[in-house]
C-alpha cells in the first residue's frame, strides 16, 4: 500500500493535532447542548471515532451511507442514500461529520434532506476541504485542512475500498487509478 503513495500530505501527528483542535472548538460551541453526530460512511468513520473522543459534551451518534462515486475516482453527481439514520433528529443539534468535501454536491443534497427532518440546528465538520473543486456553496463551520486538488487516501479515505487503514493522508500515484 505504501508504495502506491506519491507523497504524505498530512502526517499522523498533524491529523491528531487537528482532531484535538476541532474537538475543543466543538466543545466550546456546544457548551450547553447535546450533539447528534452523523458520520458519513465509510470514509468518515476513522475521523469521527477520533473526533467524538475529543469532544467534551454528550454525543449521540448515528451513520448514513451516501454514494456518488461508486468505484470511480470522480463523483457521478447522482446521490443515493444507501443507509439512512436509525434515529429521529427532530429538535436535535446535528453535526454532520465528513472526511472530505470535494464538489459539495453530495453534502448539499444531504443537508437539504436532513433539514426536512426539522433538527434544531445542522452544522458541518470536515477533516479536509478541496475548495477548488467545489460546485455548490456549502456552509462548513469546522474545517480541519484545506488541501490541494489531488487524489488522497488514508485515514479513512479510500480508492476502490483500499488504503483506508493508512495512519496518514497520502497522495495516490496516478498510475494506480488511471489504468
Amino acid at each position: 500500500m505504501h508504495n502506491d503513495i506519491q507523497e504524505v500530505l498530512l502526517t499522523e501527528q498533524m491529523l491528531k493535532d487537528k482532531v484535538a483542535e476541532l474537538g475543543a472548538a466543538i466543545t466550546r460551541d456546544y457548551a450547553d447542548k447535546e450533539i447528534f453526530a452523523i458520520g458519513i460512511l465509510r470514509g468518515a468513520v476513522v475521523f469521527m471515532a477520533d473526533l467524538i473522543r475529543a469532544i467534551e459534551r454528550p454525543v449521540q451518534i448515528d451513520f448514513m451511507a451516501v454514494s456518488s462515486y461508486g468505484m470511480q475516482a470522480d463523483s457521478s453527481g447522482i446521490v443515493r442514500i444507501l443507509k439512512d439514520l436509525d434515529s429521529s433528529i427532530t429538535g436535535k443539534h446535528v453535526l454532520i461529520i465528513e472526511d472530505i468535501i470535494d464538489s459539495g454536491q453530495t453534502l448539499s443534497y444531504l443537508i437539504k434532506n436532513l433539514t426536512e427532518r426539522k433538527p434544531a440546528s445542522i452544522q458541518l465538520c470536515t477533516l479536509m476541504n478541496k475548495p477548488e473543486r467545489r460546485k455548490v456553496d456549502l456552509p462548513v463551520k469546522y474545517v480541519g485542512f484545506e488541501i490541494p486538488n489531488e487524489f488522497v487516501v488514508g485515514y479513512g479515505l479510500d480508492y476502490a475500498e483500499k488504503y483506508r487503514n493508512l495512519p496518514y493522508l497520502g497522495v495516490l500515484k496516478r498510475s494506480v487509478y488511471e489504468k
